[in-house]
């Protein structure tokens, strides 16, 4: 938690600055199952990214190497040309620092719990490519980090619980051991306008795909919006890789001379068919505790967002379907976003 403070601060004082701002939008996003009054299973994720400004100008540069240019221009994906031959995208660099938590259901076990998931963490940086035009927005993006006490998990974990007096989690110990993460992740959304009327509504689906030790997965899904001046975006971002949304459109409201810019509730889901996931299969080249992964996990979510003064605000509370076999019960917790652009 530290070590992403400073990480904000420094992506802050980079946007800050006149002369040469390479964050264009600034984003934070926590999720927690304290919101949930819970404290098990996914317990934490933390995540700050910076979007840098539209780089397509820049990629057009003829002082460019020839091929550079020439795998842009082909980066199009499902993005139609217009008449002219001109696709209008808009191209945008991310980079994103974050952690990942996961502990079991009984804080006091200082033994392995057989039937319950792993100690584990996981600290990454990611590297993300986005595409977009008013309707789609596509994303590639590469995670690297360490899963295992490399991770800083049980510190960041316990210096919370030290602030808040909440008793530490005894078990630590068995936590997976150091592995370097990769992953590599796409996803597609579409951006459907429902309405121009009051109450303006839309509907953003995805799909994507995952590979790599830390997940191997297949998702979609999608986000239903309505309420007022609903922001020029793709949906309500969350910490699982591809969940960025991007810097604002064109003729994106949030900055507008009003106490508040905009307002609205939404919906979302995403299905998951999962081959891999680290955090329940255990370590890749070792033995390691690991417990029997369910192959569909489902999230479902609720929440509202309102833009005022380059700033967007979103919570959800987010229900999660079982992910292993032991596991007795769904789980739940509250995933908060916070954004400014400049």
């Amino acid at each position: 938690m530290r070590y992403a403070l400073l990480t904000l601060f420094f992506l802050s004082s980079l946007a800050a600055a006149e002369d040469s701002r390479y964050c264009d939008t600034l984003n934070f996003y926590l999720e927690n199952d304290l919101f949930g009054e819970t404290d098990l299973h996914y317990t934490n994720g933390i995540r700050f990214s910076c979007v840098s400004p539209d780089l397509s100008s820049y990629l057009e540069d003829e002082q460019l190497p020839p091929w550079v240019r020439k795998v842009n221009n082909k980066l199009r994906f499902f993005h139609r040309l217009k008449d002219d031959d001109d696709p209008e995208l808009q191209r945008n660099l991310v980079i994103s620092l974050g952690q990942l938590m996961f502990t079991p259901s009984d804080n006091d076990q200082k033994e392995v719990i057989k039937d319950d998931r792993p100690y584990a963490g996981y600290l990454y940086m990611g590297f993300a490519y986005h595409t977009r035009d008013e309707e789609q927005l596509d994303t590639l993006e590469v995670n690297v980090g360490m899963v295992g006490p490399a991770s800083l998990a049980e510190a960041s974990q316990d210096f919370i619980h030290d602030l808040r007096a909440i008793d530490k989690f005894q078990g630590w110990d068995n936590q997976l051991d150091n592995e370097l993460g990769l992953q590599f992740v796409y996803e597609h959304k579409h951006r459907f306008k429902l309405t121009n009327r009051w109450p303006h509504q839309d509907f953003i689906a995805h799909s994507g795909i995952s590979l790599g030790n830390v997940a191997t997965y297949l998702n979609m899904g999608g986000e239903y919006r309505i309420g007022w001046q609903l922001p020029e975006d793709f949906g309500t971002a969350a910490v699982r890789p591809g969940g960025d949304n991007s810097a604002p459109g064109k003729g994106d409201i949030r900055h507008c001379s009003l106490p508040i810019c905009g307002l609205h509730a939404f919906i979302s889901v995403d299905t998951r068919l999962v081959a891999r996931d680290i955090f329940l299969d255990g370590n890749t080249f070792e033995d390691s505790h690991s417990v029997d992964r369910r192959p569909a996990v489902a999230d479902a979510s609720v929440g509202f967002s309102f833009l005022v003064h380059g700033w967007k605000v979103s919570y959800a509370k987010v229900f999660r379907t079982r992910e292993f076999e032991e596991q007795q019960h769904s789980h739940e917790y509250g995933s908060l976003a916070i954004s400014y652009s400049w």
